[in-house]
């Protein structure tokens, strides 16, 4: 996808999000480990709640800052890694998964973060700032969950 536009950006986030919960939902029924099984299922539920949250960003957004162009912030390829059904969750340890997981998160909200220090608009920086809070709430709330998880 060509992110030509906050709203693109935004679009993209939320397919992420919908495509690792996908991957994640298959991979838990092929896991053979419960543990990281049941890992599997609470991070593809988290991430599909967390694509409908993005999604309610999108369409509560000032329509003038998702029609922002994103040509001045350097954006082309914004993750350095893009989740996808190729990444065998199946044949992960739990401790990887978990890994993986918020290797992801930390980059979205790195990408976040660049955006915020570029944005000169403020109703396109709220934005940015209010979607790096809602990846970064959700990260910590699954590292809880993840954690007591662990503890079992």
């Amino acid at each position: 996808m060509e992110i030509k536009t906050f709203e693109d950006l935004i679009d993209w986030t939320k397919q992420l999000h919908a495509h690792l919960a996908r991957c994640l939902h298959e991979s838990a029924d092929r896991h053979k480990n419960e543990r990281a099984s049941a890992l599997l299922d609470y991070i593809s539920s988290h991430e599909a709640l967390l694509e409908k949250a993005v999604a309610e960003y999108e369409r509560q957004a000032d329509p003038k800052a998702l029609q922002t162009r994103l040509y001045d912030y350097g954006v082309h390829k914004p993750l350095k890694k893009n989740p996808s059904c190729n990444t065998d969750y199946a044949n992960m340890t739990f401790d990887d998964i978990a890994r993986d997981i918020f290797d992801f998160h930390d980059q979205v909200m790195e990408l976040y973060d660049t955006l915020i220090g570029k944005a000169e608009i403020s109703s396109v920086k709220s934005l940015l700032e209010s979607l790096k809070s809602l990846e970064k709430h959700e990260a910590m709330l699954m590292a809880s969950q993840i954690g007591r998880m662990n503890d079992l």
